[in-house]
């Protein structure tokens, strides 16, 4: 039996620690905290009993667990990310338990008011009777993806002391920079060694992905001419007007706030603008390939237009593509996400199998070889005061990876 209390106390351990990713820098991690909980993180694998315990010097961390079992069975994996985002601070978590959750409202923060209401976050209410981890409304709490290593470094300490349950050879990785899309960067998959994986990032329970947003950044930069208002008929240009063209042409529907499921967006998401230069800054998002290189298409083509229209270039657009859909690497290879899928079951857990309105690091990891599903981890409201997770859905997620584990093992015999 996987404790409650053994959870709780790992996962808080977990998320005091700051671990904020911060991509204005250039070094891997990107910032020094994230240091203590790598390292924290490799003394305690060693203490759990894990064999061929590794960091290197940007911070990736491996570990084995050895097969117990006569036959051959692939070595699969297990991977989290230990960074949280900068949207947020992640400085000073203090968690609060809330035990048999009544499905009312949670007071976060009484001094400023800040409340987790089931009535704008519906959700709360499957978790009515649980036990949930929140904030305190200052700070996010981190189970983005502290959730996911502390059921993943509990279900390999379970495995551990209780070595009748058979399995192969299993691989666990933990990674920094995820929450700035760099968490697959520097990832050895030749050095992991998997056949396959699958990183324990997801949100609900029961949540189970192999699809993903294809995804590019957009830098679009607007020339202007400043000249003295008192004197600029005829002669000032103002970037900031063009810019509010560019904006406006767009489909104005298609933007993150006015789409769902497998529709894709343009999302500005940021903008900065003077007379004589404005910059926004965009992120396509498309889960059909078609679809993504069409959204790409219209911005280059509305650019164009522009320049055309004002008889010199004003306005230029700079797309870098930044991951792809995963779905194209892990369909030829559909078992690992059947296993998975057969895990849940046992579980009674009701897979919800549905395609990611975003990037996760199996998405890049496919890409350089290692097929890597998604998987819940639980946690809700992600980047943001408003966070939770129920503890029951973290043990619930250990037991799937301790399920995976053993049906690898007997799928193979």
């Amino acid at each position: 039996m996987i404790s409650k209390e053994h959870i709780i106390k790992r996962f808080i351990g977990y998320v005091t620690i700051d671990t904020e990713s911060d991509p204005n820098s250039e070094t891997t991690p990107s910032t020094v905290n994230q240091w203590d909980l790598a390292n924290k993180l490799a003394e305690e694998l060693k203490t759990i009993g894990m064999e061929d315990v590794t960091i290197d010097d940007n911070a990736y961390i491996m570990a084995t667990l050895p097969s117990n079992v006569n036959h051959e069975v692939p070595t699969i994996g297990f991977i989290s990310h230990f960074d949280t985002s900068p949207d947020f601070t992640g400085a000073n978590v203090k968690p609060q338990i809330i035990e048999k959750y009544d499905g009312k409202d949670i007071v976060l923060n009484k001094e400023e008011n800040i409340i987790l209401s089931p009535s704008y976050f519906d959700d709360l209410l499957l978790y009515k009777g649980q036990t949930l981890i929140t904030t305190d409304g200052t700070t996010l709490l981190g189970a983005d993806d502290k959730a996911g290593i502390c059921e993943i470094v509990s279900a390999m300490e379970y495995l551990i002391n209780n070595p009748e349950i058979k399995h192969g050879k299993i691989r666990v990785g933990f990674t920094p920079d995820e929450e700035i899309g760099r968490g697959a960067h520097k990832f050895d998959v030749e050095k992991f060694g998997a056949e396959w994986a699958y990183t324990m990032d997801g949100s609900q329970i029961g949540e189970l992905e192999y699809e993903n947003f294809n995804a590019a950044g957009a830098v679009v930069k607007v020339k202007g001419k400043i000249v003295h208002p008192g004197y600029a008929k005829g002669k000032m240009i103002n970037s900031m007007y063009i810019a509010t063209e560019f904006i406006n042409s767009l489909p104005q529907l298609e933007t993150p706030e006015h789409t769902s499921g497998y529709e894709g967006f343009f999302h500005l998401h940021n903008m900065k603008g003077e007379v004589e230069e404005t910059t926004l800054e965009y992120i396509i998002r498309d889960h059909d390939k078609g679809h993504f290189e069409a959204r790409k298409a219209v911005m280059t083509k509305l650019a164009n237009e522009l320049n055309s229209q004002y008889g010199r270039e004003v306005i230029t657009v700079e797309i870098k593509d930044q991951y792809f859909n995963m779905k194209e690497k892990v369909e030829p290879v559909m078992h690992i996400v059947d296993t998975a899928e057969e895990a849940m079951k046992q579980l009674d857990i009701k897979p919800l199998i549905k395609a990611i309105r975003g990037g996760t690091d199996g998405s890049q990891l496919s890409y350089m070889g290692l097929p890597c599903p998604n998987i819940f981890a639980g946690g809700h409201n992600f980047h943001g005061r408003y966070e939770y997770v129920p503890v029951e859905s973290m043990i619930k997620a250990t037991q799937v990876i301790c399920k995976i584990s053993e049906l690898t093992a007997t799928n193979n015999k």
